[in-house]
């Protein structure tokens, strides 16, 4: 069995997270999405909107997606690869060769974003549609 990896955020759940999961399924048998906590998030400089079990409870009821774990820390990466058995380690485009590193333990792939839609495009684009 073929297990891929990812991480993210995953706020306000929208159709170019489900490309990227879609695709990160089709690298293999079994993903694994890695969720930023709350706490992790924070010490990003993120503010979520949902919280992190509103947004596993989202992840889950995706049908790519078969496992959840928490993402508490950028150096658990290497853990989690090798903890999980993980052979794709995925991440969209716009982190090109941040994770290149973890060549060492897996494949890493990094897949185009869905380019017209962000989470960050649509706060945005609500705060002028409400005028805020």
């Amino acid at each position: 069995m073929k297990r891929v990896i990812t991480y993210g955020t995953f706020d306000l759940l929208h159709y170019g997270h489900i490309h990227l999961l879609r695709r990160a399924k089709q690298l293999g048998d079994y993903l694994i999405v890695g969720l930023s906590t709350d706490e992790f998030n924070e010490i990003k400089g993120k503010k979520a909107y949902f919280s992190y079990e509103q947004r596993k409870l989202l992840l889950e009821s995706i049908k790519y997606v078969d496992q959840v774990i928490p993402e508490e820390s950028w150096e658990q990466k290497v853990r989690d690869i090798l903890s999980y058995n993980v052979d794709i380690f995925v991440m969209g485009d716009d982190w090109k060769d941040k994770f290149d590193f973890l060549n060492n333990y897996c494949e890493v792939v990094y897949l185009q974003r869905t380019l017209e839609i962000s989470t960050t495009k649509i706060k945005m684009d609500i705060k002028e549609y409400y005028d805020i």
